[in-house]
């Protein structure tokens, strides 16, 4: 898998939230052996046990249940163990959701319809923030907590904590909270990690303003993960193959900050390379 990667050109990989712990001794053979880089762990990696699919939301830090706060502080703890050994920068966390009843998958099925416009929509979009809104508090600061404990941990060992923006629309932190997670957590260790797709699909349902989400944040910017998207919230194509303005964002782009390519499976070698391309001609080659 990583030295597919790196004939593709990648000098760095990031290892998502589907890495079983049986790839792990093979992982770290391939970096010692210096075949590719680690730039990036997605929370929870390696999968615990018994879990043989991506599972990035398997245990939320916002959960009611006090063992599964646990273990999601268990597992995201062996993530920041293997960055370490793996030399890499940065783990992408998601912090959780408000339990509370589902609207993104009917909000985005209205929008498809041509629907945002009408009372309908809405109304069902007041519904939802009003919702989370009353649900919330405890749920942010049951996530808080266990952000405090992996902020030390993560502190001591060199890391980066990259909170990434969500799609779903009763997943926190929610766009208007960034500002008061990051006074919460005012250090250096907990930063800010943009989904370009995301942020998109937030824009088609109505939420935020891809552009001004972005440049407000853009001073607790650590990086990206980078796919485009066909309206309403098809992701994970390459840039150029959607609708994204990617030209729009690039004054916030910095050569400091990583960019890690999220692409659909799918996707063939030579759409994955006009993808890139793509990019870096508007973005450059940092």
């Amino acid at each position: 898998m990583l030295q597919e990667i790196r004939d593709l050109g990648f000098e760095y990989a990031e290892l998502s939230h589907a890495i079983r712990l049986s790839l792990v001794p093979g992982i770290l053979e391939a970096v010692e052996a210096r075949e590719i880089q680690i730039s990036t762990l997605h929370n929870f990696c390696p999968l615990p046990i018994g879990i043989t699919h991506a599972a990035p939301n398997i245990f939320k830090f916002t959960s009611s249940d006090a063992r599964e706060r646990d273990n999601a502080f268990r597992h995201s703890l062996k993530t920041l163990e293997l960055a370490e050994r793996l030399g890499a920068r940065l783990v992408v966390l998601h912090l959780g959701a408000i339990e509370m009843k589902e609207y993104t998958d009917r909000l985005e099925g209205l929008v498809a319809a041509g629907l945002r416009e009408t009372p309908k929509y809405q109304r069902l979009c007041q519904e939802a923030e009003e919702r989370r809104e009353a649900k919330k508090d405890k749920h942010v600061q049951a996530a808080y907590e266990i952000l405090r404990r992996l902020e030390d941990a993560a502190g001591a060992r060199g890391l980066w904590l990259g909170i990434e923006n969500r799609e779903a629309v009763e997943e926190i932190p929610f766009e208007a909270d960034f500002p008061f997670l990051f006074r919460e957590f005012a250090g250096p260790v907990v930063r800010y990690w943009h989904d370009t797709g995301h942020a998109q699909i937030k824009e088609n349902l109505g939420f935020i303003q891809h552009t001004m989400h972005l440049e407000s944040l853009a001073h607790e910017l650590a990086g990206f993960h980078v796919h485009d998207v066909a309206f309403p919230g098809s992701d994970h194509l390459p840039p150029g193959k959607g609708m994204i303005d990617f030209a729009a964002l690039q004054p916030y782009v910095k050569p400091e900050h990583m960019k890690v390519f999220e692409f659909h499976p799918s996707l063939t070698v030579e759409e994955l390379q006009a993808g890139v391309a793509h990019l870096k001609s508007i973005w450059g080659e940092e």
